[in-house]
């Protein structure tokens, strides 16, 4: 009996660290011409997207929009990654994607902390730092806190994770389908560094 067990949970575990992480379908790429990174969950109805953006990109965004060098900078040196998300399911009947950044989870040196949200950014900003305008582009630029994708459908946007250029971080993406919540985890994520 004791064999029996044993070997059946030798056989989870294994299925576990083999299997489980190819059903996730998180992989990673570099671009040959940019040389940034870029990670991908692929659970065959969902897709999501991070791709490293260079600090200088996301200065640059953002000084062109009316933000002052000091914000824009603070924005860049935050570890901004463009995020694209799709519902990719092959038939139409298939359920809806709903996808809360405030359900997302970051782990960084042991502890976890939520995501950087641009409803958390908008309320740092007084009337007098960021015009109207520049919010605006702000708001339209970023990838919304909550979304929904009917099939076909497909999103994005900035996402800021809070970190300095070069740091490393797991993160935890959570979404549901037709109510029923799925996670994957993306690990060793890094904050593009500076050029």
């Amino acid at each position: 009996m004791f064999f029996r067990i044993s070997y059946i949970h030798f056989c989870s575990i294994i299925f576990m660290l083999i299997v489980a992480p190819a059903l996730a379908g998180v992989t990673q790429s570099v671009d040959a011409q940019t040389d940034l990174s870029s990670w991908k969950i692929d659970d065959g109805n969902f897709e999501l997207e991070l791709a490293q953006l260079l600090p200088d990109q996301t200065r640059a965004f953002f000084l062109a929009r009316g933000f002052s060098k000091q914000i824009a900078n603070t924005i860049a040196t935050s570890c901004i990654m463009q995020t694209i998300g799709r519902n990719s399911a092959e038939k139409e009947i298939s359920a809806s994607i709903d996808v809360d950044l405030k359900r997302w989870r970051m782990l960084h040196n042991g502890a976890e902390s939520p995501v950087k949200l641009k409803e958390q950014w908008d309320s740092e900003w007084s009337a007098g730092e960021v015009i109207d305008a520049a919010r605006l582009a702000f708001r339209w630029a970023t990838f919304p806190t909550q979304q929904n994708f009917a099939h076909g459908d497909y999103g994005w946007g900035m996402t800021s994770f809070g970190l300095v250029p070069g740091e490393r971080f797991d993160l935890k993406v959570v979404w549901s389908a037709a109510g029923v919540q799925k996670e994957a985890w993306i690990r060793g994520i890094q904050c593009a560094e500076e050029r």
